[in-house]
């Protein structure tokens, strides 16, 4: 009797096993497509250059996330400038900019800041912090 309760443990321990291993973990998410994300970046920046708020690029062509403090805040961006092509990082693009803001008063800021941007499931463009 003792060898069957054993063969039924061993058994079930063996499904369980085959289950977390079938699961495989959380899924992973789709490399980033690198020239989507340059593209949606620009489409980003130049919308907020124009005015533009992050909300209204939910309807650009891709439509997009957008999260950037600075622009948020009212800051107006006079210029920016792409700064090499960005860095892969599996699911998202890193890329650095540099920013020409203006406040309320009309002071300019610089700032060298980098973009998150990614492409699968949705396109989001975020500033890294």
């Amino acid at each position: 009797m003792a060898w069957a309760r054993r063969a039924v443990l061993v058994g079930g321990l063996g499904i369980v096993v085959w289950v977390v291993a079938g699961c495989g973990g959380p899924p992973r998410a789709a490399p980033v497509e690198p020239e989507l994300a340059r593209r949606a970046l620009r489409v980003a920046l130049d919308g907020w250059k124009s005015g533009a708020k992050p909300a209204d690029l939910k309807s650009a062509t891709p439509p997009m996330t957008v999260q950037d403090l600075d622009w948020l805040s009212g800051l107006a961006l006079v210029e920016y400038e792409v700064v090499g092509p960005g860095r892969d990082d599996d699911a998202n693009l890193r890329i650095p900019v540099d920013l020409v803001l203006r406040d309320p008063e009309g002071r300019e800021l610089r700032k060298r800041v980098s973009y998150v941007v990614g492409t699968s499931p949705s396109v989001t463009v975020f500033r890294e912090l």
